[in-house]
């Protein structure tokens, strides 16, 4: 196992295309939901507890080799915004498309046959995680970090927060982002005998909301 490999897997400058979505971040700034750092903070640990720990359950789930068509239609059903459905997809197949050219593999192949429009995307790193010869907890804790960590850039360019202080918010979720990664960890451990039922499937209804909105903008920096 390398941690090189998730150390390039988590960078923002992996080509996934996660650098032009805010993770509800443009629609958070927009309501005045988040417009200092305290704010983002909050923002972050919801994030983080909702949508983060789903997302980590599914991509550890892939990473352990269970099967990445049960886990897509999962992560289908924890994803009730249409908007957020079709955002998933697209990071998915831009993550696809990247992951194939890194670390080449049987697993990264089935998937693109099968959901050529593209899977989600917590389920196509949890597969490319297992072809980098990663772990569970390792692609948990790449999903944990993506969940909080592209909200936090994109505050830094909505709001021309000190990029220094957004980072210090990234620290001070450090303990969380490691029991929600643990947490998603346990849960995929389970799926095997257990079936999809076991992983998490937390709600953030007004993520749902505000990504539906977003979407219907005519101007926008981010594209969700």
């Amino acid at each position: 196992m390398s941690r090189t490999a998730l150390l390039i897997l988590a960078d923002g400058r992996f080509p996934a295309g996660g650098h032009a979505h805010s993770g509800g971040m443009e629609a958070a700034v927009a309501s005045g939901g988040v417009h200092d750092t305290a704010s983002l903070e909050t923002f972050c640990r919801g994030r983080l507890h909702t949508a983060g720990l789903t997302a980590a359950g599914l991509a550890a789930a892939a990473a352990t080799g269970y099967d990445a068509l049960a886990l897509d239609d999962a992560a289908d059903t924890r994803t009730p915004a249409p908007a957020l459905r079709r955002v998933a997809r697209r990071l998915g197949r831009q993550m696809m498309r990247a992951a194939r050219a890194t670390w080449p593999c049987a697993g990264l192949d089935h998937l693109a046959r099968h959901r050529p429009q593209g899977a989600h995307q917590p389920v196509v790193l949890g597969v490319a995680a297992r072809a980098a010869g990663l772990t569970a907890l390792d692609a948990a804790h790449a999903a944990v970090y993506e969940s909080v960590g592209g909200p936090a850039t994109a505050a830094v360019r909505l709001l021309s927060l000190d990029p220094f202080e957004a980072t210090a918010v990234l620290a001070r979720l450090a303990d969380d982002l490691d029991a929600v990664a643990d947490a998603a960890s346990d849960a995929a451990g389970r799926v095997a005998a257990e079936g999809v039922t076991v992983l998490p499937a937390a709600s953030a209804p007004l993520l749902d909301i505000t990504g539906e909105q977003h979407a219907a903008w005519t101007v926008r920096l981010f594209a969700s």
